[in-house]
């Protein structure tokens, strides 16, 4: 059905086209081309086109610039304004013109008496006319090209050290060229064919205002085959700039550069670099070598920038959605764990700079950069998919930060080079990060942070993004070379095994608000909080100490080998593996467990080898043993806070309990399997 409106269409649209080409009269092309009245007119419009696409690039740019990147009241008025030229009638674009800078339009008078500047039929007049009509185009590429630029393309590069004017010229423009240039070149194809404007405002003057599309205008009433002649230079003229485009004006704008570079990577070639990277801890040991010797020669192969000094101890103290107080010594690495919206990435923007969300007061030594701006903090930072610039290779894009903090091209190449080689990913230098894998860019990633060697490191869920292959690959050599690293790093993560592996310190947030800071040893022995324990694996009741253990949310009670004093605050923690599921009795399992409690199963899944059994204990009063709670009174008993239990078993226990969602359980736990730790 949609199959020839959408012909019909095809030909309303080419079949005009189609009638310049049959009725161009090809013998006597030449001769009307290059006739002195139609060169005087191409020349005219190839002035006139010019100096209309340089005022737009001159006023259309910073415009551009406003309404993608600043807020202000009356940005949608703006935007309108830019967009109506483009909807409304040429002619009427005329007669606003001539109201406004005609000889008796509201500036016209004005500028003819302080200037002496009359607009109308006048070859400044038609430039004017042009631009009116022909700036939105660039306006509004290039808006969208800014507005689709990433933002941590330009923080990371700032927090590398480059300045606003520096991250400008070497990252933003690179990657909205694109979408510039092609606003640029339909700007200017718009000029060179504009007309109803044109005629209403400056008149059809030879050799002052009478352009192309004037000439074909007089054309047809004195010569139609002449007309269609010049018709079809104004037709091969657009057409062009159509083609050079490819796309660039419907498809996305601002990431030219990243849609190349992925454009020349294969999808074997993708995989055989997934497979290499995540088969390449061993290249990876041989290249780093053994920690302390490798701290050493890096240290002795990557001179410190100028300008620098070894870095001294952190104090921050941030407000506002982030409240806190941390300290840390140099060489101290902190992972910061907590639910989501608890805080860690806002902490991590407020101690660069950059986040409105939260203000940090930070010292890094004897040096207060609170009140620095993000390129003179000498802190890095790695967002969770790196942010490798597109439109530079993987050297580049580690040499950046040296670069920036005035290091030579030279030197700065070879202590790049010396990151890729201590993170075994020296034969990619020459690779773009679309070129790489997941694993590789993260890589490049950390060895473009540590090559301008700054005092604070920050890295937010740098493995976040990979596979458990290349994880495992990534996290190798991020400890080996975070254990040489000479000043404060602070990752977020939400995986304890990269908390416990990487980190001296674990800090803990939720809402904001710091609840445990310690060793990873001391949190796992005594976590401070339920999501903590959940996190590490464990299962978590909070609720009041009692005499003889602990009573949860809800009202369920149980018993600890080691109770706390009555009354306090405090977490029952006990593992998976302590838990032991029975069917359904009447009466209670033998056995020497002092904690057993009926439960409705709520979730059955694979965990490795074993099977993951989430049951929710019934409260005081609740459901017997073999009773089967509706769907209704289980969802309400969850909602109301009763205890979760979550139970590893073998495959064998769970083909012979057969535990589904909805059944009912008996769990059980031995007092000795749990300890109850102060909150």
């Amino acid at each position: 059905m949609l199959l020839v409106p959408a012909l019909l269409a095809v030909a309303v649209l080419a079949l005009p086209l189609v009638g310049v080409l049959a009725r161009t009269p090809w013998s006597e092309l030449g001769s009307h081309l290059g006739s002195p009245a139609a060169l005087e007119a191409l020349w005219l419009s190839l002035v006139v086109s010019g100096w209309s696409l340089l005022l737009s690039l001159v006023l259309g740019v910073p415009l551009a610039w406003l309404l993608a990147r600043v807020p202000f009241r009356g940005r949608a008025v703006v935007r309108s304004l830019v967009l109506l030229p483009m909807v409304l009638p040429p002619t009427v674009g005329g007669v606003a013109l001539l109201t406004a800078f005609g000889r008796r339009g509201l500036l016209g008078p004005w500028l003819e008496e302080w200037f002496g500047l009359t607009l109308p039929f006048h070859t400044s007049g038609a430039v004017l006319a042009a631009t009116f009509v022909s700036m939105p185009f660039l306006v509004i590429s290039l808006e969208g090209a800014l507005a689709g630029l990433r933002p941590g393309y330009e923080e990371t590069a700032a927090s590398l050290g480059a300045s606003p004017v520096r991250v400008f010229l070497t990252v933003t423009l690179p990657l909205v060229a694109p979408g510039l240039a092609a606003g640029a070149a339909l700007t200017w194809a718009r000029a060179l064919g504009e007309f109803g404007a044109t005629i209403t405002f400056a008149g059809n003057l030879p050799g002052t205002t009478q352009t192309l599309p004037l000439r074909v205008y007089l054309l047809l009433q004195e010569d139609p085959e002449a007309a269609v002649s010049v018709s079809l230079l104004l037709l091969v003229v657009a057409m062009a700039v159509l083609v050079g485009l490819r796309g660039r004006w419907t498809g996305p704008v601002g990431h030219g550069a990243l849609r190349s570079a992925n454009r020349s990577t294969s999808p074997d070639r993708a995989d055989t670099d997934a497979d290499a990277d995540a088969g390449a801890e061993g290249t990876d040991t041989e290249a780093a070598g053994a920690p302390a010797a490798d701290d050493a020669a890096h240290r002795a192969g990557v001179p410190r920038l100028p300008g620098t000094t070894a870095p001294g101890p952190l104090r921050v103290r941030t407000r506002g959605l982030v409240e806190l107080e941390l300290a840390a010594e140099p060489g101290t690495t902190i992972a910061v764990v907590g639910p989501n919206g608890a805080g860690k990435t806002t902490l991590l923007r407020a101690l660069l700079g950059i986040s409105p969300l939260a203000r940090a007061s930070v010292r890094l030594g004897d040096r207060d950069i609170t009140e620095l701006p993000a390129h003179r903090r000498r802190v890095a930072w790695v967002p969770q998919d790196g942010a490798l610039f597109p439109h530079l290779s993987a050297l580049a894009n580690t040499a950046y930060g040296p670069r920036a903090r005035g290091t030579g091209r030279e030197r700065a190449r070879e202590t790049a080079r010396r990151r890729l080689a201590g993170l075994g990913i020296a034969h990619l230098a020459d690779r773009r990060p679309g070129q790489l894998s997941g694993g590789q860019a993260q890589r490049v990633a950390l060895a473009r942070a540590l090559a301008g060697r700054p005092d604070l490191l920050l890295l937010d869920e740098p493995l976040a993004a990979l596979d458990q292959r290349a994880r495992a690959v990534v996290r190798h050599a991020l400890r080996t070379h975070l254990t040489g690293f000479e000043g404060v790093c602070l990752i977020v993560t939400h995986d304890p095994v990269e908390a416990m592996a990487l980190a001296d310190r674990v800090l803990v947030l939720e809402d904001g608000r710091a609840v445990q800071d310690a060793p990873p040893g001391e949190v796992v022995r005594h976590p401070a909080s339920p999501w903590v324990a959940r996190m590490l694996g464990l299962n978590a009741w909070a609720g009041r100490t009692t005499t003889e253990g602990l009573t949860a949310t809800g009202g369920v009670g149980l018993v600890a080998a080691e109770p706390l004093p009555a009354g306090r605050r405090a977490l029952a923690v006990f593992a998976p593996e302590a838990v032991a599921l029975y069917p359904p009795a009447p009466e209670p399992p033998h056995g020497s467990p002092r904690n057993t409690w009926s439960a409705t199963v709520r979730e059955v899944a694979g965990a490795g080898g074993r099977v993951r059994v989430t049951v929710l204990v019934d409260p005081p009063g609740g459901p017997a043993a073999g009773e089967r709670p509706a769907g209704r009174q289980a969802a309400r008993t969850e909602a109301e806070g009763v205890p979760e239990v979550v139970a590893e078993i073998t495959p064998a226990a769970a083909a012979e309990l057969r535990p589904v969602e909805g059944g009912r359980l008996v769990v059980a736990v031995k007092a000795t399997e749990i300890r109850v730790v102060p909150l």
